[in-house]
């Protein structure tokens, strides 16, 4: 494995992390994961939160039926689409990776505003576009690696340890997002910010990072929020 793809695969465990960390006990809510996979993250945050009444919302019948098998209410259905919830349904929503790879965020933050009961709350984490790696790909004259320019190949970034791999339709970043950004467009659509945290931060060691994450967390290389009703 290359030390680059080591340092993403830390990050991505710091960003579950700080996932965990921003979610709050609330013993008994109705928990939404918005594409849950195969329901092993949404068991942990099920663990975190003190409840048992999941549920997931995800595109592939295969992962679907994984969840379920966790016990996971699972429906599948498109996250690009208006979600098949009533108004109000779920105490608390979650959202990992998923954002970015959505051409309508409008709907997608919409929707998820429509769904969250009074005095719930929403955790949403996504790549953040002002992390340092990405700045410096700019001043090199590449192409940020978490901004895609394909559905069919990786590519634009020498340093990015994916580059030259096939893309995947579904799978590749469509809007990407700072601090400022995501908590703007999340105001518009009737979310009020009340924690902002951030993970990792490239291309230092997990230890590092959370040290560098606490003093500038601007640049880090992801963005985890917390909302509520405003």
């Amino acid at each position: 494995m290359s030390r680059l793809k080591r340092i993403y695969e830390a990050a991505d465990i710091e960003n579950r992390a700080a996932i965990l960390r921003a979610l709050q006990p609330r013993k008994g809510a109705r928990l939404l994961d918005l594409g849950c996979a195969d329901g092993a993250w949404t068991a942990e945050l099920g663990k975190r939160v003190g409840t048992e009444d999941l549920h997931g919302l995800e595109l592939l019948e295969e992962s679907a039926a994984l969840a379920r098998e966790r016990g996971i209410e699972t429906t599948v259905g498109s996250l690009a689409e208006a979600l098949p919830y009533p108004d109000g349904a779920f105490d608390v929503i979650h959202s990992n990776q998923v954002i970015e790879h959505l051409a309508n965020t409008d709907l997608f933050l919409r929707e998820i505003r429509r769904i969250l009961a009074p005095g719930g709350y929403l955790v949403i984490s996504t790549n953040n576009v002002a992390s340092w790696h990405n700045v410096v790909s700019l001043a090199l004259g590449w192409q940020p690696p978490p901004m895609h320019i394909s559905d069919e190949l990786i590519t634009g970034n020498p340093a990015n340890f994916g580059e030259g791999t096939p893309g995947a339709y579904g799978q590749m970043h469509l809007r990407l997002f700072t601090h400022r950004a995501m908590a703007a467009l999340a105001a518009h659509h009737g979310l009020r910010l009340e924690e902002r945290g951030a993970s990792g931060y490239y291309p230092f060691s997990p230890r590092v990072s959370r040290v560098m994450t606490r003093i500038d967390g601007r640049h880090s290389a992801y963005l985890v929020h917390r909302y509520v009703p405003a």
